[in-house]
């Protein structure tokens, strides 16, 4: 059984590293002031920084049709895929579960399809699960259930953009967004709930915060994300500051159907640890 891969590009995967994992992704669509754009395919992370501005820009997201999905798998049955897994972005947060499973049932070879719960980069971690399943000739059920099984060690530290998109998206419900505070909050999300894990002095300190947290978890596996210009420092303390935690360490893009919901200015990680919990390690 030769097992083919596909996501959608809210895992916000770098084009490099699907290309060593050897997964398709198919794109979510931004719609930028009434003009819609398939992400990684017309519309890149540095062109929608440019183009957001705070209180004028309308954007917005929807998942990929059926017929991007049906696209997607038929092209991986004319590389020679016999079966495929589908990794996406959770239910609760896209239409796209739901667009991958209409297509599942209209291609002649059997689809699973793995709902993580999850956004970003955390979907990518399902994924390389279960691309590193297939590399142990693992077969359908074997990827997907390494997909799945890794999913209660998925957690994530950022801190959040201040401007409307994070509250305007609903995605966080559960942090005082609102609540006027001194420093920088930092927030922890795994296992389904959101903890703050301390407020910091400032931007440099918050990424002192989110590496301790990480390191709390006895890591395997982390990434780090830029977003806009604005978060190129606090990304480049908080490398710093995980790199000699003794695991692969990869960074990415924070794409527009993330930045689209937090906001331009959020920078964080995601971490592959010990079973995680809501509050600080």
């Amino acid at each position: 059984m030769s097992v083919a891969i596909v996501t959608d590009s809210a895992s916000q995967m770098p084009k490099g590293l699907a290309e060593r994992l050897g997964v398709i992704v198919v794109p979510i669509t931004i719609t930028i002031d009434g003009v819609d754009h398939a992400e990684g395919v017309d519309l890149e992370a540095d062109a929608f920084y440019a183009r957001y501005v705070e209180g004028e820009t309308d954007v917005s997201t929807s998942a990929p049709t059926p017929g991007r999905f049906v696209m997607a798998y038929e092209q991986a049955i004319a590389d020679g895929a016999t079966a495929i897994v589908s990794v996406h972005v959770g239910a609760d947060h896209s239409a796209t579960v739901d667009a991958a499973a209409v297509a599942a049932r209209l291609v002649p070879v059997p689809v699973e399809i793995v709902d993580t719960g999850l956004a970003s980069f955390g979907v990518s971690l399902a994924v390389w699960a279960a691309a590193d399943a297939r590399a142990g000739d693992g077969d359908l059920v074997a990827c997907a259930a390494a997909a799945r099984r890794i999913l209660p060690s998925i957690g994530s530290v950022f801190v959040l953009d201040a401007g409307v998109l994070p509250r305007r998206s609903g995605r966080f419900d559960g942090l005082e967004l609102d609540a006027p505070a001194p420093g920088v909050p930092v927030y922890f999300y795994g296992g389904g709930e959101f903890a703050e894990v301390g407020v910091a002095a400032d931007e440099l300190d918050a990424a002192r915060l989110m590496a301790e947290r990480i390191a709390a978890s006895g890591p395997s596996r982390i990434a780090s994300g830029l977003a806009g210009p604005a978060t190129a420092a606090v990304t480049a303390a908080l490398e710093r500051a995980i790199a000699d935690l003794g695991c692969e360490v990869v960074g990415y893009r924070v794409g527009p159907s993330v930045a689209a919901h937090t906001g331009p200015r959020t920078a964080g990680a995601f971490f592959v640890g010990s079973p995680v919990s809501p509050g600080p390690g």
